[in-house]
């Protein structure tokens, strides 16, 4: 007979969004039953949260078990398993050990999966969750060379945090972290590339969860990283570090020892010796280097396709389920959240959407919200973190925080820049537009997060300031506070 469980909520996905979405729930509605399913053993929970500004907030990510968030919220059960579909009209949804579990409100926030080049070649890793970090951590000891490309976050930090090791770096882009900097904070953190990284750090106070590579061993994948998913790894090879970048490449072709050596190919030499390499990657170039092995970091396609089949969820152009101002999908009572899901309503002028652990955080707690709302009858209006984009991270060590349109996103070019640029101290690059700010970019720490939040979100005519608007001579903090 078929095992069926009721539930007010369930949330399917134990990554920050799912997590903070449990959680918010709880706090709104703590009288009623909430589930969260998830696939990975550890789940993520959002700790140290420090506001930096009205819309944004620095955090950690540490990774728990899931009686953390049981003993956190009595009212949240945590089971571990894989949807394997969903009946939306019934209000359904069915695991693989064959349970079926009934909703009010059901929240989809099954995250992303890597794009992976060459997937099912052995000298190929991704970094993605938890058991992928131990994968690539293993087959670090005694590495002299790895090929890392991809040209986002995780690619970035991963340069800055691999030590004693020959890195080549091989990104699409004219510049490295194209996603996040413009080509003036990229040259400010190039100098960057080729030092050792010194541990300045003590020991560790968290804890730390470890997986069981042997109960995870499967298909399925674990929640996101968080923004400090490197901390207490030992990333270190067996040479000297170094990194050669290459700029405006993609992978042509990956090719074994074997029929390296018959198709005669010219390697690209980096040292004097060179030896034979488990692998060698042709780039579009026509370089050719050996590496140990190769790790993808090229981006995320949202997981969704198991709960796509017989339902009416309508699918934007990345792959993510569609939602509107309220997070809910095309599916009565079905919402999304996090990497999962695409916004389809009308975009604020200054945000946008970009997959990233402070997005998820923000959309798990407004869906929660959303859900609360929509049972109980309550009205609520959008969140204010939707007017704004904005994210705090760090790069080779430097707090980074982006806000706004901070690369002229749909400005069309045609925006002025101001730049203030202190080598190995700071780096504030302001977009300006008929003299009204749009977008940020802050390297180092420069404390005025909070002032040109207010001052792109106020859109003030700062014309009359002209250059002087970054003058180090002026304290434009308490001037427009």
């Amino acid at each position: 007979m078929e095992q069926v469980e009721n539930y007010t909520y369930v949330v399917v996905g134990g990554g920050i969004a799912g997590v903070t979405c449990a959680e918010h729930l709880y706090i709104l509605h703590p009288e009623e039953s909430t589930l969260v399913i998830t696939a990975s053993a550890l789940i993520k929970a959002v700790t140290n949260v420090l506001p930096l500004t009205k819309t944004l907030d620095a955090f950690d990510v540490e990774e728990r078990h899931a009686e953390y968030l049981e003993n956190q919220c009595p009212n949240v059960t945590v089971i571990r398993d894989a949807v394997e579909r969903l009946d939306a009209k019934e209000q359904c949804v069915y695991v693989s050990s064959g349970k079926k579990f009934k909703y009010k409100k059901l929240c989809i926030c099954t995250g992303a999966t890597p794009k992976v080049i060459a997937e099912d070649s052995p000298y190929v890793v991704w970094i993605r969750d938890t058991e992928s970090v131990c994968q690539f951590q293993a087959r670090m000891k005694g590495a002299r060379r790895i090929l890392i490309v991809g040209n986002g976050g995780i690619a970035t930090e991963m340069v800055y945090e691999v030590t004693g090791i020959e890195i080549v770096w091989a990104i699409k882009d004219k510049h490295m972290t194209a996603n996040f900097i413009d080509p003036g904070a990229a040259e400010f953190l190039r100098s960057e590339l080729s030092k050792e990284k010194v541990d300045a750090t003590g020991p560790s106070k968290r804890r730390k969860y470890t997986v069981d590579m042997k109960e995870s061993a499967s298909t399925v994948m674990g929640g996101a990283l968080g923004p400090d998913w490197h901390s207490g790894l030992e990333l270190r090879g067996s040479n000297q570090r170094r990194v050669t970048l290459e700029t405006e490449v993609e992978v042509k072709e990956i090719l074994e020892p074997d029929k390296f050596g018959q198709s005669g190919k010219e390697l690209t030499r980096l040292s004097e010796e060179e030896v034979d390499w488990p692998v060698y990657v042709e780039l579009t170039n026509g370089k050719v280097y050996g590496c140990d092995f190769i790790v993808s970091a090229t981006g995320v396609t949202p997981n969704v396709a198991k709960l796509l089949a017989g339902n009416n969820l309508s699918v934007g152009d990345d792959g993510g389920l569609v939602v509107n101002e309220q997070m809910e999908t095309t599916e009565k009572n079905v919402y999304a959240a996090g990497d999962a899901c695409t916004p389809g309503w009308e975009k604020a002028r200054h945000w946008f959407q970009m997959r990233l652990w402070t997005q998820a955080r923000q959309m798990g707690s407004y869906a929660a919200k959303s859900m609360w709302a929509s049972l109980t009858g309550e009205e609520i209006y959008m969140d204010f973190c939707f007017e704004l984009f904005a994210h705090a991270t760090r790069f080779f060590g430097y707090k980074v925080i982006i806000l706004g349109l901070f690369n002229g996103q749909g400005l069309e070019g045609k925006y002025e820049i101001l730049l203030r640029y202190t080598k190995g101290m700071e780096y504030i690059k302001c977009v300006m537009l008929d003299g009204r700010m749009q977008g940020v970019v802050l390297l180092g720490e420069t404390d005025l997060e909070e002032t040109f939040e207010n001052l792109i979100l106020n859109q003030m005519d700062l014309s009359s300031y002209g250059e002087d608007l970054l003058n180090p001579d002026v304290d434009i903090e308490d001037y427009f506070d």
